[in-house]
């Protein structure tokens, strides 16, 4: 007969209270009692916690100094050693603002759309927003802009755009943000921008006699950035294109709008009459006139347009 459970030898024995006195060791290592019998923390924990804190008070103290690139170094050491810890999201969100103090500019709109993703209830949300947009807001900007205007046409506008898209994005989620009265300032200049971008692309259509494309790219304006630096011009590049398609009433109509609302535009003289010069001012200067101030590589005008305002336009 088979026993159903092997009987214990002395050998036996004494292996198996070998085993049970390491497993009471192990057990009792992994928490300490103070005097009065209370459980203390955990050692391991403490240790944890206090290096993940003095990790991050060490990139508070390179944020105030603007040391932003050691603020980036220790920032993401603190995410990486600890992605749950008590500082991972608020790191996270400074790791943005860092990068974006150092014109790591993608990087900081990468991270601010991977915090978006990831904390989209979070208390500073739209903060994150806001430097999203600053983000794609300060790659549009470039010391060569007001120079090189000939080559506007050819700007790669897409940075302006999405800069607009995100502060619409904030200020249709976070009406109250605090962020608020700066990104509207800043919308306003980024409308004005692409406004003239398509009056910059009207013009180039206009001097190659595309005038029905001109007047769609000056009607954009009308309809999409209305109210813009931009609006009396989009009027005058849909009114000539009308006057030369031989659209008579139109252009009386849009004449009648332009003397209206812009009645003391430069463009009429004192009979009232639209004086045009085939040109949007100042969008055909090339740069070597710019920089001499008009002195040099002077820019080829043709004649004036005299478009005799009708009866009652004014």
């Amino acid at each position: 007969m088979i026993n159903e459970f092997p009987q214990l030898t002395f050998s036996r024995l004494k292996k198996l209270a070998v085993c049970l006195g390491s497993i009471s060791l192990f057990c009792l290592s992994g928490c300490s009692w103070n005097s009065n019998g209370e459980e203390n923390s955990d050692e391991y924990s403490d240790e944890i916690e206090t290096s993940e804190q003095k990790l991050y008070k060490r990139a508070q103290g390179s944020l105030r100094s603007s040391n932003f690139r050691s603020a980036i170094e220790q920032l993401e050491q603190l995410e990486s050693r600890f992605p749950f810890g008590r500082y991972a999201e608020q790191a996270q969100l400074e790791l943005i603002y860092a990068k974006y103090m150092t014109s790591r500019l993608d990087e900081a709109n990468s991270s601010a759309e991977r915090f978006i993703r990831l904390h989209p209830q979070h208390p500073n949300i739209d903060y994150a927003y806001y430097l999203k947009g600053l983000s794609s807001f300060h790659k549009t900007k470039s010391i060569f802009d007001n120079f090189f205007q000939s080559q506007v046409f050819k700007r790669d506008m897409e940075p302006v755009q999405a800069a607009y898209a995100d502060f619409a994005m904030l200020l249709s989620l976070f009406p109250d943000s605090q962020y608020s009265p700066d990104v509207k300032q800043r919308m306003i200049h980024l409308r004005n921008i692409l406004a003239d971008y398509e009056l910059v692309v009207a013009d180039y259509y206009m001097r190659r006699g595309a005038y029905v494309a001109a007047a769609n790219r000056a009607r954009y304006v009308l309809e999409t950035y209305p109210n813009t630096l931009a609006t009396p011009d989009a009027l005058i590049v849909l009114i000539e294109c009308n006057w030369r398609l031989g659209l008579e009433t139109e252009t009386n109509n849009l004449l009648r709008v332009l003397s209206l609302n812009y009645p003391d535009h430069e463009n009429f003289n004192e009979n009232g009459d639209l004086i045009l010069e085939n040109e949007i001012k100042n969008r055909n200067r090339s740069w070597t006139n710019i920089i001499s101030l008009g002195l040099l590589d002077r820019p080829e005008i043709p004649p004036p347009i005299n478009i005799k305002s009708s009866s009652g336009s004014t």
